[in-house]
Formats: structure tokens, C-alpha cells, sequence
């Protein structure tokens, strides 16, 4: 029934053509840009548009793919050591023992009835589900989602779903905490900033929109996951989902290892240097930040503590810290000391390094494994540079900042609540062009701010507006290069995902733009 769907490439491919046809027909346009002082970004300046010389893209759909690569590095190379490392992981099984032992240790819990009634199932993907919200509310978690679907989607099929349900619990999860966004630094805090209005005011209110956001979009992904564990070959990716159960079915059985004295070493160096990473951090205090301090001693501590323990127990167990302490250093990283991808990737590949060591790999066997798991991942990395290359097509035939001018043009001029409902759509469109909510920030906040004044609109309704409208669509568009990339190591094809995500989509889109007319006809504290 579904082997019509087009490869991924394919519809991907077709969307740089239909751009390029565009380039054809969209008057060439530029707005003048300067950097704004106080976010460091460069962002338009309003009522500066001029037409310019049109440049149609003919052959340029060809050498898209080669642009795209070098406009999205950072995710392209993230992704191929994130591969690599966790290949190197999955040799000592741990993620296998780690899965089932969750899976029967979990289950022992049904003996409540409480738990019972509610499923533990039903707690795990909505405390999972949750968590992920709150990191994609705090500090704009999306492309780390990518390093999570090795995980979950072998957890979702172990426990009766499929691969779907696996992406939702880390990857949709997040999304709804973008969308609701409390405290987001990067898309909230500079789209404040540019707007003029005081840093994370009218937290009450989007406190709230988080809450609704995630009852609905939950609610949606238990409904669905309930009904694929009753009947799985009703799962749109059954047959994509073979590879796992395959994978699932040859590791049911994992049997621990006692540790060995290069895991005891990796552990001591380990160790070493959390413990001068501690040190370094107490005589480095500024400004009286202890939060740093705080982080690494409790870090450290803990897996001082857990480390010997897990030894103990075996192999697969200390693998397992060592994957629990990069999740915890990969959220404080993000956190307290600011890291981006090049730090979280050094992070992904220290845990593989180590992974090697402690299961008795030599250098020459971790780094053949590290080369299988790359290439395993190769497809992933290769679609994210493909998808580049649409917004390469678009930029080169300088027609974005003509979309961007002629509907900021077509939103004035009308009343509160109608300007508002058109700005959260042009923002739903415009995730399917620009994918970076900074970079959206940047760019269009002084347009819709200006639009905002004209009508008396409150700018913080204006950027309540701008933070759910980039919350949605970003996770269906073919542009995501955080959506391919995840899309393709959970080896489901975009055409079923695009199937199965656009009536959700279009659910939240609508319960967003519902908990936008409160911010006009209320009183809320920051509006």
C-alpha cells in the first residue's frame, strides 16, 4: 500500500526544483541589515527593501547539494560521530541490557494499582515526553533530540509501539516545549530583546500555554501509540520497523560481562579529570557564579559513587553510566556552560572512546567500528546537506526577503486579532524556508514590531505569536535538517512521516493559534 512513497531524496530533491521554478516568477529583492548591539545578531532594517536584478537558478539545483553540505556542517558531522560512537556502544550490548532490564524492572510496578489503571507504558512515554518538553522550553532543545532516537526507538518497538512513537517521545516531545517556550535564550530571549520588551516577561502566560500544549500533544501520541500496541501491524512504518525488531530480537538475551581492568582504568581516568575539571572551575569562580562549581562537584560525586557500583555489577552496567553521565553533562554542558554542537559532539565521542576501551577494544578495532557506525549513519548526514540546499536555491535567487516584505506588507492594515492570527501563520510558513529560530528571531521581529505599533498591538503578543508559530510546522518540513536527520536514523521514510505528523500538526497549529486570542482580549500580567 505505501510503496508509492517517493525516497526521501526524491521529495526533497522535487522541493529544490519547485524552488528553482519560483526564482523564476518572485521578483529579486534585498533588505538593507545591520547588527543589533544588544543580541549580537544581524537583523533587518525595516521600510530598507529594494528590488534588485533578478538571478533565476537554473543548473544551481545541481550544485545545491555540494552548497548545502558547507551551510549545515555542523549538524552533517554531529551526526556522523554520533553514529560512529554509538556503533562503538552498541558492540558491548549495554543499550540492549539497559532496554530490557528497564522494560522488567518497570513492569514489576503494574503491582500498583494505580499504575496499572494508567498503564506504566502510558507513565513512561508521558514522564519521557514531558522532560524533553521542558528541556525544549528551557534552552531550545532540538538538534540534540538526534543522539536520543538511537535510544528511544529501540525502548518504543521492546515496549509494543513503533519507531513513530519512539521519535515523538524525545524529538515531538521537544518540539512542544519550542513551542511553549518559557525561558529559550535563543528564540524567546533575543526575539524580547528586539521587540523591546523586558527579558522572559509574561512567563505566567506562556507558563500556561506550555501546559495546554503538552496535554494535547500527548494526549495525541497516547491515543496512537494505544492503538499500534493493540494491533502493531496497523503502524504505517510496520515494515520499516523490521530492522529494529530484528536488532531487538537478536539481543533478547545479553549476557553481562565481568569488568575488565581497562574499564577500571577508563573509570579512574575518568574520574581524574572530572575531578581537575572541579578544581579548575573552584579557582575560576566569576562574578560569584557558583552554578558551574555546583554542577560539576554533584556530577563528579555521583559518578565516583556510581561508577564503582556499576563496575561492580559488570561491563554493560558501567557502559551504561558512562551513557547516563554524557546525557547529564550534555544537558548541563547546554545549560550552565553554553555549548553548542562542536562541544557535544566532543562529549559523544569521548563516550564511544570509552565504551571501546572498556569492553577490550585496541584503537584499531574502536576505530573500525567508529568507521562502520559513520557509515551506517551516512545517509542521514548526506539528506541534511540536500536539504540545505533548498534555502541555498531560495537565498541565491535572492527571493526570501521578497516573501519575507510582501506578506509583512499584506499582515498591516487590519484589527487586532486578525493582524496576530496572520502573523502566526506567515511564521508557520515561514519554518518550511528558515529553520533556525534565532535566525528567524532576527530576521523578522523588527518587521512584525513595526506591524505590532501600527495597529496598537502588544508586542508581547507579537512574540507570544512568533514562539508558537516556530514551534509546529518545523516538524514536518523537509527544510529540518534536525527532522531529516532524525527521520533517518529511526529509518522512517519522510512521505509516512509527513502522513502521520500532518493532521497532529494541524491540531496543535490550531490549539496555538487559540491561545493567541487570549493575549489580545485579556489582561495578562507582561501583555
Amino acid at each position: 500500500m505505501f510503496k508509492k512513497f517517493p525516497h526521501t531524496y526524491v521529495i526533497i530533491f522535487s522541493v529544490i526544483i519547485i524552488a528553482a521554478i519560483a526564482t523564476w516568477f518572485v521578483p529579486a529583492g534585498q533588505f538593507k541589515r545591520e547588527l543589533n548591539k544588544e543580541t549580537n545578531k544581524t537583523v533587518i532594517v525595516t521600510g530598507s527593501y529594494e528590488r534588485m536584478e533578478s538571478q533565476p537558478q537554473t543548473w544551481q539545483i545541481f550544485s545545491s547539494f555540494y552548497k548545502g553540505f558547507i551551510r549545515s556542517p555542523q549538524i552533517i558531522v554531529f551526526i556522523l560521530i554520533l553514529g560512529g560512537a554509538f556503533w562503538i556502544m552498541n558492540e558491548s550490548k549495554a543499550i540492549d541490557a539497559g532496554i530490557h532490564s528497564f522494560i522488567r524492572r518497570s513492569s514489576r510496578l503494574e503491582k500498583y494499582q494505580i499504575i496499572k489503571k494508567i498503564g506504566i507504558h502510558n507513565i513512561i512515554i508521558i514522564s519521557i515526553m514531558m522532560m524533553f518538553s521542558f528541556f525544549g522550553a528551557v534552552f531550545g532543545m532540538s538538534e540534540e533530540t538526534i543522539a536520543f532516537i538511537i535510544i528511544f526507538v529501540p525502548l518504543s518497538i521492546s515496549m509494543g509501539f513503533d519507531s513513530i512513537v519512539g521519535v515523538c517521545m524525545c524529538f515531538i516531545g521537544a518540539g512542544l516545549g519550542f513551542a511553549g517556550c518559557m525561558l529559550n535564550p535563543f528564540t524567546l530571549g533575543i526575539a524580547q530583546q528586539i521587540a523591546g520588551v523586558p527579558m522572559f516577561t509574561g512567563i505566567e502566560y506562556r507558563f500556561i500555554v506550555w501546559i495546554i500544549v503538552n496535554i494535547v500533544g500527548i494526549s495525541y501520541v497516547l491515543i496512537y501509540a494505544n492503538k499500534i500496541k493493540k494491533n502493531p501491524t496497523k503502524s504505517i512504518v510496520y515494515n520499516d520497523d523490521e530492522y529494529w525488531r530484528k536488532t531487538i530480537s537478536e539481543n533478547q538475551t545479553v549476557e553481562i560481562n565481568k569488568s575488565s581492568k581497562r574499564a577500571w582504568y577508563s573509570f579512574f581516568a575518568l574520574s581524574f579529570v572530572f575531578i581537575l575539571f572541579t578544581i579548575y572551575s573552584f579557582l575560576n569562580i566569576k562574578e560569584n557564579n557558583y552554578t558551574p562549581l555546583f554542577f560539576l562537584s554533584i556530577s563528579t560525586t555521583l559518578f565516583l559513587i556510581t561508577g564503582v557500583f556499576s563496575l561492580k555489577k559488570g561491563t554493560q552496567y558501567y557502559v551504561l553510566n558512562v551513557l547516563f553521565f554524557t546525557i547529564i553533562y550534555l544537558v548541563g554542558g547546554v545549560v550552565v556552560f553554553k555549548w553548542e554542537l562542536l562541544e557535544i559532539a566532543s562529549l559523544f565521542l569521548v563516550m564511544g572512546i570509552v565504551s571501546g576501551v572498556s569492553i577490550d577494544k585496541t584503537a584499531n578495532d574502536i576505530v573500525k567500528l567508529f568507521i562502520v557506525g559513520a557509515k551506517d549513519i551516512l545517509s542521514a548526514a548526506l539528506v541534511v546537506g540536500l536539504a540545505g540546499g533548498i534555502i541555498v536555491i531560495l537565498e541565491d535567487g535572492r527571493v526570501i526577503d521578497t516573501m519575507l516584505y510582501v506578506i509583512g506588507n499584506s499582515i498591516s492594515g487590519f484589527g487586532k486579532i486578525t493582524t496576530l492570527s496572520m502573523m502566526y501563520a506567515f511564521q508557520s510558513f515561514l519554518n518550511m524556508i528558515i529553520t533556525s529560530g534565532t535566525a528567524k528571531a532576527a530576521l523578522i521581529m523588527p518587521i512584525l514590531s513595526d506591524i505590532s505599533d501600527m495597529v496598537n498591538l502588544s508586542r508581547q503578543s507579537t512574540v507570544t505569536a512568533f514562539h508558537i508559530g516556530d514551534g509546529f510546522t518545523n516538524l514536518i518540513t523537509p527544510t529540518s535538517g534536525v527532522l531529516i536527520g532524525v527521520l533517518e536514523i529511526a529509518r522512517i521514510p519522510f512521505g509516512k512521516w509527513f502522513k502521520w505528523a500532518f493532521p497532529f500538526i494541524l491540531i496543535l497549529v490550531l490549539v496555538g493559534w487559540l491561545l493567541l486570542i487570549p493575549t489580545v482580549l485579556m489582561n495578562l500580567n507582561g501583555f
